[in-house]
Order: C-alpha cells, then structure tokens, then sequence
C-alpha cells in the first residue's frame, strides 16, 4: 500500500524536527534484525537520550535537504534508520556500534557529527570514543597519578629511613 503525500509530508517534517536541533545523527543500516533484537535496541537508545526512527531514504533524503550540513550525504544502500540525540553527541553511534557487534546486520552506514556529513569510517571512529562520565574518570585518573606517585615515593623514603 502506498503512502499518501500527506503521510509523507509528516515524516519529512518529523525528521527535519528530529535533526533541527540534534547535535548529531548516524545513519544505520539494518537487514535480518529480529523485533526482539531491534526493541532491545530502541529501549537501549532511549536510556541513552537518542531518537531512533525508520523512514524511506528518499524522505530522509528530503529532510536532509532544508538543513545546513556541510559535505555531501554519504551513500545509504539498503533500508535506513536514523539515530539522532540532542544531548550527548557519541551516543547515537556508541550505542549502534555496541549493537552492531552483536547483530550482524546492524551497520554505522555515516551520519552528521559536528554539523559536517561524515561517511562509515568516521562515524565508528567516533563511536569508539568513551562516554562522558567514562571520560570524566579517565581524566580524574591523570590528575590523581601524580600525587599517587609522590604519595608512594614519601611512604618509601619514610619507610626506609624507619627501618
């Protein structure tokens, strides 16, 4: 059954509402995904604070247009889904690449990071950089080595000069 022009002019706008304010969008590409699998991943994307929404490519394609991206749409073969969010910019592709190593046919197929279209490779290369807490320890971490290094060097001074 074909979709009317007004059911299609509702999901142009729904997306080009999504992408208005996100700071940033991956597209993923999914064949062979169970219903059990994919709402596992919708209610991880929820906790997470990101969008997920499924639409023709060429209605992507028309919302994509009214934006202000730099670059050029990398390609989306097969069927498309969007995952945006409007908090944490690296989870939208964090958590689609965490998915995607379970599911085989879950894939990163690009996205918008930073206002600029990025293609497949680097939008995995941001999903492979830590969370914001995760990076808050790791840099709670380096400041905190140094003082633990000098705090051992004066416990070993003092425990030789007391034996």
């Amino acid at each position: 059954m074909a979709i009317t022009k007004a059911k299609k002019e509702d999901i142009v706008a729904k997306v080009a509402d999504a992408l208005k304010d996100a700071v940033s969008v991956v597209f993923v590409g999914f064949k062979g995904i169970s219903v059990a699998d994919t709402s596992a991943m919708r209610k991880s994307l929820k906790q997470e604070g990101v969008g997920y929404y499924v639409a023709k490519k060429t209605l992507i394609a028309r919302a994509l247009q009214n934006t202000k991206y730099e670059g050029a749409i990398p390609d989306l073969p097969g069927e498309v889904a969007l995952a945006w969010t409007k908090e944490d910019a690296t989870a939208p592709a964090r958590t689609v690449f965490d998915h995607g190593k379970k599911h085989q046919g879950l894939s990163i197929l690009g996205g918008v990071f930073e206002g600029k279209y990025l293609d497949a490779a680097g939008m995995k290369a941001i999903a492979t950089i830590p969370s914001v807490p995760v990076l808050r320890g790791m840099f709670v971490n380096v400041i905190n080595s140094p003082i633990q290094g000098m705090a051992l060097a004066l416990k070993a001074i003092a425990d030789k000069k007391g034996a």
